[in-house]
């Protein structure tokens, strides 16, 4: 709910009153309950509202505005910020942490970015846009290049906004860059085609690539630094009808591994899964879509086993964590280093648990088969649609039947779903579509229900969505479903492993959000894929 100031029972300059009156008590205002006209607010230029620690909040019939500060003692600033809006202004206190806060919101860089992009197009040959290689090779080390500037300005923004991954992409007329944000992509700066080629040249420099190649796809990976923070960045280039597309993984550094407690597994699933990780040998299997958090649960299984008493080797393509205690290795396919071969120079290495970071071809597969046939504890990532299906997917790769049924402990699926924005979220009357998903998984009693969505606002951005958390799935292997694999009829044993998991699948993890308020059926619906249920 909007919070209400009323006017002031005095006239004139608020700094003036505050100087007449020392005693007079200044009110304290939540911004988290205010709600700021973006509009009106940016009228105060970000600068000076950032200088002064001011906010512009109101605008009233008597020419008269209402300002937010950090401190409202400061007369100088009182005055300053009454010449500049050339009317007589009243003050209230607002906490620093919510001025900061609502400031990033509501000013943001996009302006900014999209300056520092004109600033860039200046530079680039007006004929025919050819950029000047040379130029901007020599200025590596200097801060104060358009280019460098404008990459700079994307990155606090994608920091502050935590997109975890940057989309450059040259179209046709235009260059379009994307962020994403909470597993959604949003457009944040359209630019002249024109400083692509720029953009591009400087990225391949910071990761480096090479600059003269662009006919063929290049991967490399540099790091950045936006405020106190320090993020790896990974860059993949890949040839378009129109450019070089670039699209840029931002990891956090120092993101430490969580706890398996925190994860988001609910108490049935997580105690199936710890049973799991404990046993002496086997294979342990996390699924889902990229970007769904599987090398996050898998790290939060390594830190619980992470002892003095078991050696831990990894292979990984990239490292994304660091861990004190693990023997990693960082794949190199272009040295010849891939994963089969690390692989293989592992099971001579004496080791007690090994963490393969995606199973990707056939020979990975088979080695991490025989390594769990031989008395380890494999654990490793898999791009499957559900957990039930996973043990299809390895006889597909060429792993007989027989040595997945014999080693496969258990296979746990998840997904990440945008949860609504505590700030816009509302009663929903579920569409014709949600009520069918509603009505397939809960009968008659989907009637009875309350669900909710977001309608947007500025705290998130217009999506109605802030924040995402973890569905899980978990398929515990036994003899009977062992048997069924043996036997070689799919069908069959994925209708006894969707048995097996009952009440411990991705539909009712979900439902259970919906229930719960804390996500939409449309968001649902489109993490399960509709009919996955």
């Amino acid at each position: 709910m909007s919070q209400s100031i009323p006017p002031p029972d005095t006239t004139g300059s608020t700094a003036n009153n505050a100087a007449l009156q020392p005693w007079r008590r200044i009110m304290q205002i939540d911004l988290d309950r205010f709600e700021v006209d973006p509009v009106l607010a940016r009228r105060l230029p970000e600068p000076l509202a950032r200088r002064l620690q001011a906010l512009l909040l109101e605008e009233r019939e008597d020419n008269s505005c209402l300002l937010g500060m950090v401190n409202p003692d400061n007369l100088r600033a009182q005055d300053e910020l009454s010449l500049f809006l050339r009317r007589a202004i009243d003050v209230v206190r607002v906490s620093a942490e919510q001025w900061s806060e609502t400031v990033d919101r509501l000013y943001g860089k996009s302006e900014q970015i999209g300056a520092f992009a004109r600033e860039v197009l200046r530079n680039v040959d007006e004929v025919d846009g050819v950029v000047d290689l040379a130029a901007i090779g020599q200025a590596i080390d200097d801060n104060e290049a358009p280019v460098v500037r404008l990459l700079q300005t994307i990155f606090d923004e994608a920091a502050q906004t935590g997109a975890s991954d940057i989309h450059i992409e040259p179209q046709e007329k235009a260059l379009r860059v994307r962020f994403r944000v909470d597993g959604a992509l949003h457009v944040e700066l359209t630019a002249d085609l024109k400083i692509a080629a720029a953009l591009n040249v400087r990225l391949k420099l910071m990761a480096g690539l090479d600059i003269a190649e662009r006919r063929v796809p290049q991967d490399g990976r540099f790091a950045v630094r936006s405020g106190k923070d320090a993020f790896d960045v990974r860059m993949s280039t890949l040839p378009s009808l129109y450019g070089e597309s670039a699209v840029l993984r931002v990891l956090r550094q120092g993101h430490g591994v969580i706890d398996l407690a925190e994860s988001g597994m609910p108490p049935s699933v997580l105690g199936k899964f710890r049973n799991a990780i404990r046993a002496p040998n086997g294979i342990v299997l996390v699924t889902g879509p990229t970007g769904s958090g599987k090398t996050t649960t898998l790290y939060a299984a390594l830190q619980a086993l992470n002892t003095t008493e078991v050696k831990i080797l990894t292979c990984e393509d990239p490292v994304e964590y660091r861990l004190d205690g693990l023997v990693q290795v960082q794949v190199k396919e272009k040295a010849g280093l891939s994963f089969a071969r690390v692989l293989r120079s592992f099971l001579r290495q004496d080791p007690d648990i090994i963490f393969i970071g995606e199973i990707r071809d056939q020979e990975t597969a088979q080695i991490a088969t025989r390594a769990a046939m031989t008395g380890h504890l494999v654990l490793s990532t898999l791009h499957t649609n559900g957990a039930a299906s996973t043990p299809r997917r390895l006889i597909d790769m060429g792993v007989p039947a027989y040595m997945i049924a014999s080693t496969l402990l258990c296979v746990v699926s998840q997904r990440l779903v945008r949860l609504l924005c505590p700030h816009c979220k509302q009663r929903h009357r579920p569409v014709a579509e949600e009520q069918i998903w509603l009505d397939r998984l809960l009968g008659a009693a989907s009637k009875d229900i309350e669900v909710f969505h977001g309608t947007g606002c500025k705290r998130c951005r217009g999506v109605g969505y802030s924040g995402r958390a973890g569905v899980f799935e978990i398929l515990q292997m036994n003899q009977p479903l062992g048997e069924s694999l043996h036997a070689g009829n799919a069908v069959e044993f994925e209708r006894a492993a969707t048995a097996e998991m009952g009440e411990d699948t991705l539909a009712r993890g979900l439902l259970k959000r919906i229930m719960a308020g804390e996500t939409s059926v449309a968001e649902a619906m489109t993490v399960l894929r509709s009919g996955d249920a």
